[in-house]
């Protein structure tokens, strides 16, 4: 499939006239909790030549979208557009970002975003993000059946929340490296750890049993991350200054020839 992935972005760039400049796994299986039913989630950042941007009419569309088939769903977001969000400290770039799960990447790009994360990171906003995400899987654990991935993925976003609270920092993608260090109750991290590998090796789509403590664990930490961001601090650094200068190096990078040729 990893050829698959590469060849599909190959012909990406080749109909659209673009350069991916890094592409990723997201969802289950960069968080380390993919079945064989799983889809390949992959997410990609590319940059247009330089015609693109000088041009008095508006920016044409910004996300390339192919359609689901085979397991494979794969879209991606224009530099600028990524760039603008990555400002607002967006979860999804910034998981993308840290995911292990890599089939392209363009060194010094990823290198300079990674390097300014810290000017990004608003620990209210993505902590906001992560118990909206929580809550959504919450609700759906009640009734006669729950299905199990929602447990995980009410519990990854309970384990990001907590390491943002815990660390201040952005929390890692993948689930077991959260499990590790965010403090947890022994019995209760063994139960994930037993979860998460019933997801694994077994049905994408398994249900069980709701669970009464489980459940209420989540409603718990809920009420309490709830009432922590509401006293966060809201202020925001603004480092566009920074993101626009990596754009026009990241254009002259990428298309040293077409500078080439306008400065004849």
């Amino acid at each position: 499939m990893e050829e698959k992935i590469r060849t599909k972005l190959k012909e990406i760039e080749q109909t659209y006239q673009v350069k991916v400049l890094f592409a990723v796994e997201s969802g289950s299986r960069a968080w380390g909790l993919a079945s064989r039913e799983s889809d390949y989630d992959v997410r990609f950042v590319y940059i247009h030549p330089l015609d693109w941007y000088l041009s008095i009419d508006p920016h044409r569309r910004d996300v390339i979208e192919l359609p689901i088939s085979d397991q494979l769903d794969i879209s991606g977001w224009e530099i600028t557009k990524a760039l603008r969000l990555f400002r607002k400290s967006n979860p999804a770039i910034l998981e993308w970002i840290r995911s292990k799960a890599v089939y392209v990447e363009h060194d010094q790009f990823i290198a300079k975003l990674r390097r300014l994360e810290k000017d990004v990171f608003h620990p209210k906003s993505v902590l906001s993000h992560y118990i909206q995400i929580a809550k959504k899987n919450y609700a759906s654990l009640h009734g006669k059946e729950a299905k199990l991935k929602n447990y995980l993925y009410a519990f990854r976003s309970l384990l990001a929340s907590k390491w943002i609270v815990q660390f201040n920092e952005i929390p890692p993608v993948d689930f077991r490296e959260l499990l590790e260090r965010v403090k947890l109750d022994s019995q209760l991290g063994n139960e994930l750890e037993q979860l998460a590998a019933a997801k694994i090796h077994g049905d994408e789509r398994k249900s069980m049993q709701p669970d009464p403590v489980l459940n209420e664990y989540i409603r718990k930490e809920l009420d309490w991350l709830s009432d922590t961001v509401k006293l966060m601090y809201a202020g925001k650094k603004d480092p566009t200054a920074k993101l626009n200068k990596l754009f026009r190096e990241t254009l002259i990078d990428v298309w040293k020839e077409n500078f080439v040729a306008y400065l004849k």
